[in-house]
Formats: structure tokens, sequence, C-alpha cells
């Protein structure tokens, strides 16, 4: 709908912002909608195959770089983002490097973050409409097409690293993203500019050599499609370096030197459930179906359903310190009615030189 050219856009911008901070976002920002350069990013990516089973990401066509496309009337995308790990969390590196352990990234430890930032962008509409009366909106929370970081980079809120990840120079790269795409003419911010230099930390730690080039990252060898995002077998030369990362990976991040500055999350959703920052991968094997869904209810670990669960378990176990225990738990799931999972086992235990 038109909207009124008596309100004082610029002063909106601020209390936009203002409310944002009050409503537990550590920051937002505000872009426009020309995202050209980055369509023609995506068309190239996607054209190398470098999105692998995710379809969607080519099934959209220009609607992910074309806001107005996805949501009509759009002028302008209010970005927002939010610190995801809590205080007091066990070391990462600890974890990683302790093989009868499972890691699961850090964004994946409480609350599904979808739901938490899309009922405080409800809020934050809401608090607008307030001010000024109706005006079109929609609130997206990675459950759209849309290109999250570039149009948080336009908004200023950190720059794309050559990890693909986005970074703040204030906080690090800890943090969830949101947009609440609207028709006000609200003004833009300045984009960020970008920090990385010479430094290429980011591509020589990634266990499996996902990043192929500087920004450049083929989902095929990542450990968080591999995880959550590939339905079937995970590719045998790619099971090694996976090591314990059993949903996730943060090790580019991880390395990062931004993430000293990274900031605490001041979310209690976003608190550890069920001991998951550290837990035993012999304990979460075992777990049953009955299990792992109410384990994980309200959880991002629900995406990989419960087969991709103990496929990827399994891998750990296979790359886990030889035991009795590793050994006696993996053969308790060798007849297990999923092929997947079996042949999973099956590769493990003959790591372990324990096929019978």
């Amino acid at each position: 709908m038109p909207v009124s050219t008596a309100i004082d856009y610029a002063a909106l911008a601020v209390d936009i912002k203002r409310w944002a901070r009050e409503l537990g976002f550590a920051d937002a920002g505000i872009a426009g909608t020309d995202l050209g350069d980055d369509e023609r990013y995506l068309e190239s990516w996607l054209a190398e195959g470098h999105h692998g089973e995710m379809d969607y990401m080519a099934r959209h066509g220009t609607r992910r770089s074309r806001p107005a496309e996805l949501e009509p009337g759009t002028l302008r995308v209010i970005s927002v983002r939010m610190d995801y790990v809590p205080p007091g969390m066990p070391n990462a590196w600890d974890v990683i490097n302790d093989g009868e352990k499972a890691y699961v990234a850090r964004y994946a430890l409480g609350r599904d973050y979808h739901k938490v930032m899309r009922n405080r962008l409800q809020k934050l509409a809401a608090r607008i409409q307030e001010r000024i009366g109706d005006f079109s909106y929609r609130a997206y929370v990675d459950s759209a097409p849309v290109l999250e970081k570039a149009i948080a980079r336009n908004a200023g809120l950190g720059w794309i690293g050559k990890h693909t990840v986005l970074i703040n120079k204030r906080a690090g790269s800890y943090f969830f993203l949101g947009e609440l795409y609207t028709d006000l003419p609200l003004p833009v911010d300045a984009p960020a500019s970008a920090h990385c230099g010479s430094c290429r930390r980011c591509i020589d730690i990634c266990p499996t050599q996902a990043i192929v080039a500087p920004y450049r990252l083929d989902a095929r060898r990542c450990i968080s499609y591999l995880t959550i995002e590939l339905k079937g077998s995970i590719p045998v030369e790619l099971r090694e370096p996976m090591g314990n990362r059993v949903f996730g990976c943060d090790d580019c991040q991880l390395i990062c030197p931004w993430n000293k500055f990274a900031q605490d999350a001041t979310e209690p959703d976003f608190a550890p459930r069920h001991s998951l920052d550290g837990p035993k991968l012999v304990e979460l094997f075992a777990w049953s179906e009955e299990e792992f869904l109410s384990r994980t209810e309200g959880m991002a670990i629900r995406r990989t359903g419960y087969e991709g669960w103990l496929r990827n378990l399994a891998v750990g176990l296979g790359n886990a310190p030889a035991s009795d225990e590793v050994v006696a738990a993996l053969r308790e799931r060798v007849d297990h009615p999923s092929a997947m999972v079996r042949e999973h086992v099956l590769w493990a235990l003959a790591r372990h030189g324990a096929l019978r």
C-alpha cells in the first residue's frame, strides 16, 4: 500500500534500529534491493554445481536476488542479527579434539533460531505499525529465497568473508540473520567494507577443503552440507576428514581472528539442551527414534532426521579411538532397517578391524 509522505523516514530508521536492539537483536541495518553483482555470483555458483542436492537454491530463479519479485512492492530490507553462542560454553576445540565426543555446531545447541527470530521480527513490525499505521512487510529467517548475507552486508552489518560467512568487525561471525522486507522508503545504510586482507586461515583449516577458492564454497564437500542437507550416503573419501563433527561444522569460524570479538548470546533459549555441547558419541548413538524426536524437539538438529543422525554418528564412531565400547555400540546397529545406516556402520566397523 502507498505510504504517507508525512512520515520522517530518517527518524523512523533510527527508531527501528533502537527497537530492534530492545527486542534482543544485536544490531540492525537497512539495505536497498539492488543485488545485481550477487545475482551474477549466484548464477555462476549454481552453474558449477556447488549447491549439490540443494535444488531449492536454483528453483526460485531470480526471486532470491530480486526482493521485489519475492515480495512485490519491497523497497527496503531491514536486516537484523542475533548472537548465538551462550556464555560458559566448553572450548570447541577441546570437544573436536576428543574423538570419543560428538561435536554439534554451536548454533544448533539450543532452540531453533527460526522461531525465536521470526517472533522478534513480528514484534518489530508491530512497533513500526504502532508508530506509522499499516504498511506492507514480510519477515524472513532462512525460510525463503533470500540472499541474507548480501543484504546484511549492504545494510552495514558485516562483510562476507573468504569462508562465505558474514563477519562483523565488532562481533565476529557467531550470529543469525533475519530480514523484514518492507515498502517503506527508509534511508539505506552504507555497505560494510571487507577486512579479511591476506588471511586464509579458514581456507587452510577446512577439514574437507570445501573452500575451493577465496569466497567460493563447494557445498558438496562442506561438513555442514554433508551432515544436514545430504540425504544419502556420505562420500567415502570425506568420512575420515569429518572426524567427530556430527551436525554442522565450525572450524572456519573457530580459526577466524575476528571471532576474538565475538559477543555472548543474551537469548536464554540458545543455551545448550541435553548436554549436547560435548556428549559422548556412543551415548547419542544409543538414542531410539523416539528419544531423538523428543530430545531434539524445537531444535535445528531435527533437520537431519533420525537416519541421518545415525549415519553421522556412525562416521564419528568410525573415526573414534578404538575401544570395546565403540565396537559394541556399532554392532548394535549392524542390522538397522535403513540400508544407509547399515552401510555407514559397516564402514565404521571396518575402520576398527571389527567386521565379522
